[in-house]
């Protein structure tokens, strides 16, 4: 009996959250932009995933033909080559949030 009563109050719980969600939309609601308006916000994000990748793969290419050249240095090689590629992910990161901004402006 009790289980039937857990789920009941679930179930009012659900149907308050989702009521109260509907209205938080539907109060919201803006009139849809025109698509070139989401041309600028989409293009920054995209430029810098590309970027990223990219540089991520120059990073992973020069690393590699190091670690041929000087094996004995494998270890200060991978540092250096784990730090760069955290810098350029940070750097893509933002730009992907900056683009988000400007997507929902």
């Amino acid at each position: 009996m009790e289980s039937i009563r857990a789920m009941s109050k679930l179930n009012t719980l659900f149907l308050a959250a989702t009521g109260a969600l509907m209205a938080t939309f539907s109060a919201s609601a803006q009139t849809v932009a025109a698509p070139s308006e989401f041309i600028g916000g989409g293009l920054a994000a995209g430029l810098a995933v590309i970027g990223a990748g990219i540089g991520i793969g120059m990073i992973g290419a020069r690393s590699n033909e190091a670690v041929a050249r000087q094996p004995e240095m494998a270890g200060r090689i991978f540092i250096n080559m784990i730090l760069t590629a955290a810098l350029v992910e940070g750097v893509a990161l933002f730009a992907v949030v900056v683009g988000g901004f400007i997507l929902k402006n």
